[in-house]
């Protein structure tokens, strides 16, 4: 698995105050990545990247998701664009609906999620690129903005999206795809197929979030991961027990990631779950060969 990426996951659950200790023992660890959340109410994702890649050296941090409701795709862009500046290399930038009912209380839901969505990533990526934006869509507008510090290295943009549409508009806009919690190697192969519908060219990446817990009890395992499960699976529209995670034993947990890089992924960011999640963490690294 040497091309295959593994990522952690700051969950947002876990006091934003963490995060630099957990950052730095991750990158100890040999991580790849660590992805941090921007859900509503909870913690600001720009604010909690730029903490994070303060805080450590070289690793890879991914924001997964800002809703583009919530932003100016200008703003947006200055905010990754800062980032990208003082951080090179370093930073994935995830843009996705956000939840629609979340998106209703706060007065930005759009009249199209997807022309939104679509004309966001646009926008950004070109921003991004240095380039003097004119844009005049059914979400959109922008009168001749243009970054005066544009990134040497833009950051890659990609789309945190579920539906069939928006794969499709993923193949379509962006530098690669994010999948949520819950999809198994079977979700991967029907996700390329739908962003290679939209256009996806060779190098769009594919980034899958997997609920992870590691124990050597499988009782205990499924009781730890059943409130998780349970919800991803209504959210998502499928039984519990369809709800897909990275889980048992070590050795089962790498089998199960060398599952979904076989369909697949490029990227497999772990959001462990239970008591301990770094020395859970440190267990799965260990069982891929990843670990000194």
């Amino acid at each position: 698995m040497t091309n295959l990426r593994i990522g952690v996951m700051y969950d947002r659950d876990w006091a934003p105050e963490g995060l630099p200790g957990f950052a730095r023992q991750a990158e100890a660890l040999g991580v790849d990545d660590l992805w941090v959340v921007e859900d509503l109410g909870w913690n600001g994702g720009v604010s909690a990247a730029a903490v994070a890649l303060g805080a450590t050296e070289r690793l890879r941090v991914g924001i997964g998701i800002t809703p583009a409701p919530l932003r100016s795709p200008a703003l947006l862009a200055m905010e990754l664009a800062t980032l990208a500046r003082v951080f090179p290399g370093r930073l994935v930038a995830g843009i996705g609906h956000g939840v629609r009912g979340w998106m209703v209380s706060v007065g930005v839901a759009p009249r199209s999620p997807l022309a939104l969505l679509e004309e966001t990533i646009t926008a950004v990526r070109a921003l991004l690129r240095g380039e003097r934006v004119e844009l005049e869509g059914r979400e959109v507008r922008l009168d001749g903005v243009q970054l005066v510090h544009p990134p040497a290295e833009p950051p890659p943009v990609v789309a945190g999206v579920v539906r069939p549409r928006s794969l499709e508009l993923s193949g379509r806009v962006a530098d690669g795809t994010l999948i949520a919690e819950g999809h198994g190697p079977g979700d991967l192969e029907n996700t390329r197929a739908l962003t290679a519908k939209g256009g996806a060219t060779p190098g769009h990446t594919l980034t899958v979030l997997s609920f992870c817990c590691i124990g050597e009890d499988p009782d205990e395992v499924a009781r730890t991961l059943h409130p998780h499960t349970e919800g991803q699976g209504g959210w998502l529209g499928r039984p519990q027990e369809e709800v897909f995670a990275v889980s048992g034993r070590p050795e089962s947990a790498a089998e199960q990631i060398h599952a979904l890089e076989t369909a697949g992924a490029d990227t497999v960011v772990l959001r462990v779950v239970g008591p301990e999640p770094l020395r859970q963490l440190a267990s799965v690294l260990e069982a891929l060969g990843r670990r000194d």
